[in-house]
């Protein structure tokens, strides 16, 4: 599927929990329908939407994706954040939703043994930052303990100052964080998911190499930051895969989906 085919998808969630007052406050939730790979829910898969922190993209993209998921037998959710321009309120939403994704899977009856956050592009970047947060300053009001088994990273934007630095999507970044990096360092440092390495959870990024929106370089640059810290991490390196073939289930990307998703 091409850009404007997502576009025009819509995402039909089982179940759909607030965890804010806002509208955009919500995570779909898609029920295991099998046992497979995910083992009827024991796994459960925190899908974070990219679209380079615009406005304009939000989570019904991911609806393919996650229902192909659903289907392996996963407990699929699905977080929205607010639509605004970015820094702080997507941090706010993510740190409080990751914070709360079990207790709204047990409201379902479900307690899922694993958690795997796996993110797409500027999703990718808000999966690693999310698992990284245990590294945050004690004062942050986005630091947590809590960490998920493994980060699955598809075509990520998984170093912030290198987006900013590369002026990927046309200067995402920067209108993400109200600025560049030169000149807003302290708040990049709390934000960039490569700043806060060693993670201490396993690591898996997943690029095409015909990728033109992210360049694969950004997950070899992040992979070897990342291994020079400690950390675990897989790079899976996919020829004739560009940007939006990771999230569409029906190309060769989704196995390689699925091996990560089993650890």
């Amino acid at each position: 599927m091409d850009e404007d085919e997502l576009s025009k998808v819509r995402l039909t969630a089982d179940r759909t929990h607030a965890y804010g007052a806002h509208q955009d406050q919500v995570v779909d939730f898609l029920l295991p329908s099998g046992e497979g790979p995910g083992g009827g829910g024991k796994t459960m898969v925190v899908l974070l939407h990219g679209g380079y922190w615009r406005p304009r993209w939000d989570r019904h993209h991911t609806a393919p994706l996650a229902r192909a998921l659903a289907n392996e037998g996963y407990l699929v959710a699905v977080p929205e954040y607010r639509r605004t321009n970015g820094w702080p309120e997507i941090f706010d939403d993510v740190a409080v939703c990751v914070e709360a994704l079990s207790m709204m899977a047990a409201a379902e009856g479900l307690r899922p043994r694993r958690t795997v956050l796996m993110g797409h592009s500027a999703g990718g970047h808000l999966a690693l930052w999310a698992a990284g947060r245990h590294r945050l300053p004690a004062g942050s009001p986005w630091r947590s303990d809590t960490r998920p088994d493994a980060v699955v990273s598809l075509a990520g934007c998984a170093s912030l100052r290198l987006t900013d630095e590369w002026q990927l999507g046309d200067g995402a970044a920067r209108a993400m964080m109200g600025g560049s990096v030169d000149t807003l360092r302290d708040r990049y440092a709390d934000c960039d998911p490569a700043a806060l390495l060693p993670l201490g959870v396993p690591v898996t990024l997943i690029h095409g190499r015909d990728d033109d929106t992210v360049p694969p370089s950004m997950s070899r640059e992040y992979a070897r930051m990342a291994r020079d810290k400690g950390d675990a991490v897989t790079v899976v390196d996919l020829p004739d895969m560009e940007h939006y073939g990771l999230i569409d289930p029906t190309s060769t990307a989704f196995p390689h989906l699925r091996t990560a998703l089993e650890g």
